[in-house]
């Protein structure tokens, strides 16, 4: 059973979610810590080419199926268009100031 992002536990990672399905870079950037970095499938990536190519630009969506570690931990169906869609985990790092500071994701 899918979980509508407004009922995800925590607040920036909800925000997350929802930066990414409404396509909305600005928001999804505010989010972020100014050294954020990220990893897909185990290896670190350059942060913003990964987000345009894997997101903005192929019109990435997510549809969360299970959250654990207190909201920081996501099972979600992700598709875009050049991939398709895939069963994919996420993981969030968030730091005292409320901002994501790194995510990883990969397929699960």
């Amino acid at each position: 059973m899918t979980i509508q992002p407004k009922n995800l536990s925590d607040p920036v990672v909800r925000d997350f979610v929802t930066a990414v399905n409404q396509h909305d870079r600005d928001a999804f950037m505010a989010l972020l810590t100014p050294d954020a970095t990220m990893a897909d499938d185990g290896a670190d990536r350059d942060l913003d080419d990964w987000i345009d190519r894997e997101i903005f630009q192929s019109h990435g969506h997510m549809e969360v199926d299970r959250e654990s570690d207190g909201g920081h931990a996501l099972i979600a169906r992700y598709r875009n268009d050049t991939w398709g869609e895939m069963r994919t985990r996420w993981r969030f790092e968030v730091d005292e100031s409320g901002k994501i500071s790194r995510f990883e994701t990969g397929q699960a």
